[in-house]
Formats: structure tokens, sequence, C-alpha cells
């Protein structure tokens, strides 16, 4: 049975698991929390939350080098909201935090303002034949991409959703919707 992985150490665990199992059914999805259980893993989810305390519960648990060379050899890899600023290569007007490097994006955090500016938008996303009902919590956004970034989806602002290689962020939060479209188009990518 293939495991798909959500990084359990801060944001949308449970909903991320049961929208994985609702894209598939009898899929095995399973929180991971400690070194060791990313490598048993397909698959990676890195949910929202905020990304500060994110990176500094990956770094005190010891799984951010794990992590990082998942990724690296082609592990597929999901990162939703603060999950799309970690893996990012740059932060805008940021100096003491630093992303792991593993996408070719400069990120703006809280791009669309504080938590009461949350929002939803329909999204036209590329390869989804109609548009998809996007939720904005906090949500940052994609102000640069390298020339091997695929831009999937965008808002009037800027990039919300992108893919390299292995890698798909998304700006918002597909784990709050009955729509498992997003996911289904993540766990696609194990075939790729």
């Amino acid at each position: 049975m293939t495991r798909i992985g959500v990084l359990a150490l801060q944001g949308d665990v449970s909903e991320h698991i049961l929208a994985l199992e609702r894209a598939a059914p009898g899929l095995d999805a399973a929180a991971v929390r400690r070194p060791g259980q990313i490598e048993r893993c397909k698959a990676l989810v890195i949910p929202g939350g905020e990304s500060t305390t994110i990176r500094r519960q990956m770094d005190s648990s010891g799984i951010t080098a794990e992590l990082v060379a998942a990724a690296r050899s082609g592990m597929p890899l999901l990162a939703t909201c603060a999950g799309m600023v970690l893996i990012s290569k740059e932060i805008a007007g940021e100096g003491r935090f630093k992303p792991l490097g593993l996408m070719d994006i400069a990120v703006s955090r809280n791009a669309f303002g504080a938590q009461r500016e949350s929002f939803e938008a329909d999204l036209d996303f590329k390869g989804l034949e109609r548009p998809y009902r996007a939720v904005f919590i906090r949500a940052p956004i994609i102000i640069k991409a390298g020339k091997g970034v695929e831009v999937l989806a965008r808002l009037d602002e800027g990039a919300v959703a992108a893919r390299q290689k292995n890698l798909l962020a998304l700006a918002f939060h597909p784990e709050l919707t009955d729509d498992s479209r997003i996911h289904g188009i993540f766990l696609d990518m194990l075939e790729d």
C-alpha cells in the first residue's frame, strides 16, 4: 500500500489526511513527526501553519535533513501556505528566517493581509477543466519564479500555485474544501 506522509508539527494535519483519503480511497495517509518516518513514505505534504514555528520544530526534531534529502531525491512534495514559504528559495523582506531552498521561487509572506482578510476565490488551475474554489488564509504569494517553475494558477496579485519537477506549492488550503482535485493532481505526481 502506498503511504503518503503529512508533516505533523503544526497546521491542518488531519484535514490533509482526510483529503488524501477522499482523493484515493484505501490510501495510507499518515502523520510524520520523527526522523525515520519520511523514508517510509512515497510522498509528503507540508501543511500550512506558521513557517517559522514549523521550521524550528523541524530542526529540533531532527527531521529537516531527511525532508530535504527526500525532496531532492525526487519524492513528490505538496507544500501549502506556510509550506510554500518553507520550500521557497527566497522570502521577500526577510533576513532572519532561512527557507529550505528547494523550489526556485521567491515569496512574500502574508501577501493578502492578516487572518481577518482571509477569502475564497475561483481559480483557473492548469490541468483542471473547471475553476477550483480556493481558500486563502494569511496567504503568501509567489513574486518570482525561476525558469524550471511552471505557474499553475494566478490571481491579480500574482502566482498562487506552481510546480517544479516533484514539488507542488500552493498559497491556499485545498484541505479545507470537499474538492479533492488538487490532492488528486499531487497523487498523480507519484506516476511521473
